[in-house]
């Protein structure tokens, strides 16, 4: 084999690596960060369910009294107490409830970097088809290697320009479980 030959074919390898890498390690990144925004909402879901049927039951049980008031029953001392005390859980569940629908945010934040990691990953595979249409059939080794080398500097930089718009975290705060920092 000639040593063109030998170069234009570790420039083609190369590139087709490059290319798969890129593309794998930033679909793998998007599947990770679908899996996490289920899990956000699956936890939320359970979050919220769990706040308005709490809710629920306090309402209930502040509406048994309020009727028995309503029949001329006195309450008890321990009746009042506990009436006077259902205000304040009724408070608590909402903001159970307010705290756990942050996850709108999180959520957000997760599918924006997923869009913009599936936009740059089209961008580059635009950038590899612009410049595979620059060579023709015709065209001698040297050319070809020449223009390879263009597209894979062309996508070296793409993609380290990608990374860093995407090396941002996504950060939970005030869930009952604590903060969670998501990457």
């Amino acid at each position: 084999m000639t040593t063109r030959k030998k170069i234009l074919g570790s420039h083609v390898k190369r590139l087709l690596s490059g290319v798969s890498d890129h593309g794998r390690r930033h679909l793998s990144e998007v599947e990770t960060d679908l899996v996490q925004t289920t899990l956000l909402l699956e936890e939320a879901v359970e979050k919220l369910t769990s706040s308005f049927m709490a809710i629920h039951h306090v309402v209930d049980a502040r509406q048994e009294a309020i009727n028995r008031l309503l029949a001329g029953q006195a309450p008890t001392a321990e009746e009042s107490a506990r009436l006077t005390a259902m205000s304040g859980e009724i408070a608590g569940h909402v903001n159970a409830a307010v705290t756990s629908m942050q996850f709108q945010d999180m959520t957000s934040q997760l599918l924006d970097r997923t869009l913009r990691r599936v936009m740059g990953l089209r961008d580059f595979l635009t950038t590899l088809s612009e410049h595979g249409d620059d060579i023709l059939p015709e065209s001698d080794g040297e050319e070809i290697v020449e223009r390879l080398g263009k597209v894979s500097m062309a996508l070296a930089i793409q993609s380290l320009e990608l990374r860093s718009m995407l090396r941002k975290s996504v950060e939970q705060r005030h869930l009952e479980s604590g903060d969670v920092e998501l990457f």
